[in-house]
């Protein structure tokens, strides 16, 4: 758990780092460069990369407890379903999120 925490530090660091230069406007002409693009596409990259992993492993702990309450107590399962979907659809909702920023920095 360390090792994840500590790689998801990392990355978002490395985000943080380079966000600047990716939003960074050019004062003269307006165009974006290619150096600049290149960073904006790498943090789109990460951006993407995080939201997917941390969606995958938020859905993944959230069936496996879901499963495993039911496995306790049958008799509440259609609760527990029903909490658990609606748990899937809100973290599914900031994966769409993330992606929708993604495609809004990549096509302005």
């Amino acid at each position: 758990m360390k090792k994840v925490a500590l790689t998801m530090l990392v990355l978002m660091f490395a985000c943080l780092i380079f966000a600047p230069t990716a939003m960074a406007e050019e004062a003269a002409e307006g165009a974006v460069s290619g150096v600049n693009f290149t960073y904006v596409w790498v943090a789109c990259a990460f951006g993407i990369a995080i939201a997917a992993f941390g969606g995958a492993l938020g859905q993944g702990r959230s069936v496996s407890s879901a499963m495993e309450g039911i496995a306790r107590n049958p008799n509440a399962s259609g609760k527990i379903q029903t909490a658990m979907i609606i748990g899937l659809a809100l973290i599914e909702s900031l994966v769409i999120y993330a992606l929708v920023v993604v495609l809004i920095l990549l096509f302005k």
